[in-house]
Formats: structure tokens, C-alpha cells, sequence
């Protein structure tokens, strides 16, 4: 059975609709109005091997800044309801990735309760149209709507949009990692027999 989700959420600041299948083959559709924002998702999409449909009517006019919170918020909504009651599946997930001088590593645990870690700086105020503080809210959103633990921490780098590529794609991989079956488990991964 695939596990999909569709999320809608409407307040005066944003309008934001997200379909996401967790088993996918990574096709994206994504419209935030912020342009190296929507290739952050569509390279989140394709590494993760999710299928993303984003669509964000946000107040730009403004910043960024609710249109890339809430949107983390949707995503992490999503995720939650796609993974479902989570038999079965692995729980943990990490991933060290490499892009040209940017190595970050990303560990999550589909764990219930919510937890962030983020240690990681850029030396530049905005990428493309993104403000650059808005990464980190981002993941901050989607780790508490979603109720994971994730931790993420760059262990070098210099250029600022392999950074943040960096981070997209290997939570990507840590969150496909997290989400697949392991025949070996026999409900919930969990000495409580609950997430």
C-alpha cells in the first residue's frame, strides 16, 4: 500500500498545499515563489525518492520567512500522516553527503517526540531569493510538525549553496533510510511497542 498523504493549511500569512507520496520515485512539483527554495525541495524530493507536489501562496510582499516556516510546518505534517503507524520501518535513518567542498551529515529518528539540532553558520545572508536564517526554520518546523528527532551538522564546507544542497539531499537519504521496511521487524522498532 503506498503511503501518501495530502495536507492543506490556510492562514492570513500563507496558503500551502502538499501532497507527498513516501513511496515514490522522485517527481516534484514545487511553487513557492522562491526560486532556490523550490530546487532545495525538488533535490529533497529526488534524492528521497518521495513524490512532492508543493503549491505556496505566501506574503513575500513581506520576506520569506512565514512562506518557508509553514511550509516546513506542511511537510512535516505530511510526513507524519504518510508514514502512518510506522510498523515495520527502519526508525533511524542517517547520511553523510558530499557536494564539491560541502560534507553534512543528517541522522533522524521517526522517534514521536520532537527534538533539532542545527549546527551549521553561513557566511552569506541570502542564496538566490532564500534568506539563508530560513534554512534552519525550516528544518526546525518540519522536525516538530513531523515529531522526529533531527540533528544536523556541517562538518565543512565554504560555499553556501552546497551547503544548503548538502542538507536538503542528505536528509533526503536519512529520512528514505528512516521510512523503508526491514522484514526483520515485526511491528514497531521500539521496547515500548509504541512511537
Amino acid at each position: 500500500m503506498e503511503r501518501t498523504s495530502e495536507i492543506n493549511r490556510k492562514t492570513k500569512e500563507t496558503d500551502i498545499s502538499v501532497r507527498l507520496s513516501i513511496d515514490g520515485s522522485g517527481k516534484s512539483s514545487i511553487d513557492t515563489g522562491i526560486g532556490f527554495f523550490d530546487h532545495m525541495l525538488e533535490g529533497f524530493a529526488k534524492h528521497g525518492f518521495f513524490d512532492l507536489d508543493c503549491k505556496v501562496d505566501g506574503d513575500l510582499r513581506v520576506d520569506g520567512h512565514h512562506s518557508v516556516e509553514d511550509t516546513g510546518i506542511v511537510i512535516g505534517n505530511a510526513i507524519k500522516e504518510a508514514v502512518g503507524d510506522k510498523a515495520g520501518i527502519r526508525r533511524y535513518g542517517h547520511f553523510i553527503l558530499p557536494m564539491d567542498d560541502a560534507l553534512v551529515l543528517v541522522a533522524v529518528d521517526l522517534c514521536g517526540r520532537p527534538y533539532f539540532s542545527f549546527d551549521a553558520q553561513f557566511d552569506v545572508p541570502m542564496i538566490g531569493e532564500l534568506d539563508t536564517q530560513l534554512i534552519r526554520e525550516f528544518f526546525y518546523a518540519v522536525s516538530y510538525s513531523a515529531e522526529m528527532n533531527l540533528h544536523i551538522k556541517v562538518l565543512d564546507g565554504i560555499n553556501g549553496h552546497h551547503i544548503a544542497e548538502a542538507m536538503f539531499k542528505s536528509f533526503a537519504k536519512a529520512l528514505d533510510m528512516a521510512t523503508s521496511y526491514d522484514e526483520r521487524i515485526e511491528g514497531i522498532l521500539s521496547t515500548k511497542g509504541t512511537l
